[in-house]
């Protein structure tokens, strides 16, 4: 075999030497580098072999596929572990290398220390490198596993990392910082990623945008704990590193036994848009991802909250189905005592008090009018007010005889008991074949603490994550046509492991269409638009008390899989109709939110937002031009549509409002009738923004002239 291979696939490249005294080391991923000769790979390996260096070892210490301290290496081990304080230090070194297309697997083992460990590396269709780790324990007694980390090496220029914050409400907020020497470190030990997890960790070179500027992003496909870090070092360029994150003696592999990782995932563009169609693409390649239109959905939330008046209801499926609503979702209250979120979570029977013939009429109402019924359901909670917590307090999760501190009155279900996730199974099984739900907006509203299987006080935060994705995938299998919502506080929950099982996330419980302009942007990183719930809110948003118009709410929303949260009943036959006609606006561009790509134009001015999607033809497109807040200038200059064929000439004309329209004062915008311009002109000139209050938008199509 030759000391240096070469995976391409989608775009991208990587190289690994197999010239080193332990495992290969990636000396390069990001761009494909052609149809190379053997000769070429080798000499790029031999390019980044570093020297020895005054005051150093006198090996220099490389980033591998498994740097450890055995080999020299000084920063963040990819193993720590022991035998009851012993072996703590494995050598892990190459026994095989096999490789299938653009696919490798690694070999290594240690048999002093009794361990082995395979690395399958993967670069896929879409460009994406993907990694997976398993650990065996080869010897005779237990080995504790502390932590396990995939690698991926980044540019030497990388020079300024990417993260995203958040909080309930507020998700996904960007944060960027220099990437200087030293590591950088974000855990979650929330049981779940948790609002303020980061959803990808990036590096690139300074002020790189979603336009421009070379970037590599890592994401963990992982629901529960999790460590990501980005990490300098004075002897070796930057890298990007993920794994779970293990509770304290959480994973203890007996003899013979194997722990395997979740897929670690790494994308790399010149600019955020290109990473993120990455991650786009890969899912949309899935066998198992949505094919069909995305439906457009009422979720009754914020149109009834807890009072279920079955008439009430009725007339609001009613007004739905008047609009164009094609999947109306019962949202909490429904179950056995649930008249407030101080009871009843765990007792999943229809509550006959409220009730009394069940939930048919209003199932029979739904699929009459022609549109899905689906339920909320939050199976993982528990209140201690429940039949359920009163028959089996030994199913909760706590780390010893009392319960951990209550989160929204609610404590959590010990999926990893055989016997809860069985009840749990039974119960999501009966109430979707007895109400023929063909969706589920499945819910997990507060962080695990302390996890534990009770008395013993053992961890149980992976295991919990593990037997829930084993009900998923029961569930599914049970009911394939079935389609579910990853939905956790809003978007607590937003990772590729989750979205392997479900269908969408909820990207937040804030409808306001200004917050979510940041929000929506920054999940779409790694999530397509259509996986991403984006509803119609109320003029008067629940959660931040602003009032929003509908052409802002409903335009912001396009870009995700459409939905409404609002109490359509309130509204006269004008209302109405003017929620019909953005319901209209979604269907017709919804297969084009479902299967283009998603861009953001970079702007000094962030007063003013633009973006779009484009067809992977790039014969179509279509941008929302939302003015956040008030512009330094007036008129505020131009704006440019990226994503078009340069070479392509396009006609350009304002959707909405009506192109007539202006505010007192002004003039007409002068195209918004229609301009035919080229695709490198607009990308680059632009056109004049249409002067707009702060919190209005503008809807425009872009389409090749014929």
């Amino acid at each position: 075999m030759s000391s240096a291979l070469h995976l391409r696939d989608g775009g991208t490249s990587i190289v690994l030497d197999l010239r080193t005294d332990s495992v290969p080391t990636i000396v390069y991923w990001g761009d494909d580098l052609g149809d190379i000769s053997a000769a070429a790979v080798d000499g790029l390996a031999l390019a980044a072999v570093p020297q020895r260096v005054s005051g150093g070892l006198d090996v220099t210490a490389r980033l591998t596929l498994l740097p450890q301290p055995s080999s020299g290496w000084l920063g963040t081990p990819a193993i720590q572990g022991h035998r009851m304080g012993r072996g703590f230090s494995p050598r892990l070194a190459l026994t095989d290398v096999s490789v299938d297309g653009a696919s490798v697997t690694v070999s290594a083992a240690d048999e002093r220390r009794s361990l082995s460990a395979v690395i399958e590396l993967e670069v896929t269709p879409a460009g994406l490198l993907r990694q997976r780790l398993s650990l065996t324990n080869t010897g005779d007694d237990d080995y504790t596993l502390d932590s396990a980390l995939m690698f991926f090496p980044v540019p030497a220029d990388a020079d300024e990392i990417l993260d995203t914050t958040g909080r309930h409400l507020r998700e996904r907020s960007p944060q960027r910082q220099a990437f200087t020497i030293g590591s950088h470190v974000r855990e979650s030990r929330r049981g779940r990623p948790g609002a303020d997890s980061t959803l990808l960790h990036a590096a690139g070179r300074r002020g790189f945008g979603f336009e421009s500027g070379l970037v590599h992003g890592v994401h963990l496909a992982w629901s529960g704990n999790h460590r990501l870090v980005a990490e300098r070092t004075p002897t070796a360029d930057g890298f990007l590193a993920a794994g779970e994150l293990f509770e304290p003696g959480e994973v203890i592999l007996a003899p013979g036994q194997t722990y395997r990782s979740p897929d670690a995932l790494g994308s790399w563009g010149e600019g955020l848009s290109a990473l993120s169609a990455r991650f786009h693409d890969e899912l949309r390649a899935r066998p198992s991802h949505v094919a069909r239109p995305r439906p457009i959905t009422l979720n009754t939330w914020e149109a009834v909250y807890f009072d279920h008046d079955v008439e009430r209801l009725l007339a609001l499926a009613d007004a739905a189905a008047s609009v164009g609503v094609e999947r109306f979702v019962l949202d909490d209250g429904w179950f056995l005592g649930r008249r407030d979120d101080e009871a009843g979570l765990g007792d999943w029977y229809v509550d006959r008090s409220v009730w009394p013939d069940g939930l048919t009429p209003l199932v029979d109402r739904v699929i009459d009018l022609g549109m899905e019924f689906g339920l909320w359901v939050e199976p993982e909670m528990v209140n201690p007010d429940s039949d359920l917590a009163r028959a089996h307090p030994d199913w909760l999760l706590s780390a010893r005889e009392d319960l951990p501190l209550s989160a929204r009155q609610q404590q959590v279900l010990d999926l990893a008991n055989p016997e809860a996730s069985a009840y749990v199974l039974e119960r999501l099984d009966a109430l979707v074949t007895e109400n023929r739900v063909a969706y589920l907006k499945w819910d997990h509203n507060r962080d695990l603490l302390e996890p534990g299987d009770g008395p013993s006080g053992r961890a149980r935060s992976r295991e919990n994550v593990l037997a829930l994705y084993d009900i998923l995938d029961t569930l599914r299998l049970r009911h394939p046509h079935l389609e579910i919502e990853s939905c956790a506080s809003g978007g607590a929950r937003v990772d590729l492991g989750i979205l392997q099982r479900t269908d969408r996330i909820w990207t937040s419980d804030c409808l306001d269409p200004l917050e979510r302009l940041q929000i929506q942007k920054y999940t779409g990183l790694v999530v397509p638009p259509e996986m991403m719930g984006a509803h119609f809110s109320s003029p008067v948003v629940h959660s931040t008390d602003r009032t929003a118009r509908l052409e802002l709410s409903a335009g912001i929303a396009l870009i995700g899989h459409v939905g409404i949260e609002w109490d359509l009943t309130s509204l006269d036959e004008f209302g109405l109709a003017a929620v019909a006609r953005w319901v209209r606006l979604a269907k017709h561009y919804r297969d084009l939110v479902r299967t283009g790509s998603v861009v953001h134009a970079d702007r000094s001015d962030d007063a003013i937002d633009v973006r779009g999607v484009v067809s992977h033809d790039r014969e179509h497109a279509f941008f929302t031009i939302t003015q956040a807040r008030t512009s330094v200038t007036l008129p505020p200059g131009r704006i440019r549509l990226p994503g078009l064929d340069p070479t392509t000439e396009y006609t350009v004309s304002v959707v909405e409002p009506s192109p007539e329209h202006h505010q007192p004062g002004q003039s007409p915008l002068a195209w918004a009738t229609g301009l035919s311009a080229s695709g490198r002109s607009l990308g680059t000139a632009g056109l004049q923004a249409p002067v707009q209050f702060p919190g209005r938008l503008t809807l425009i199509d872009v389409h090749a002239t014929a």
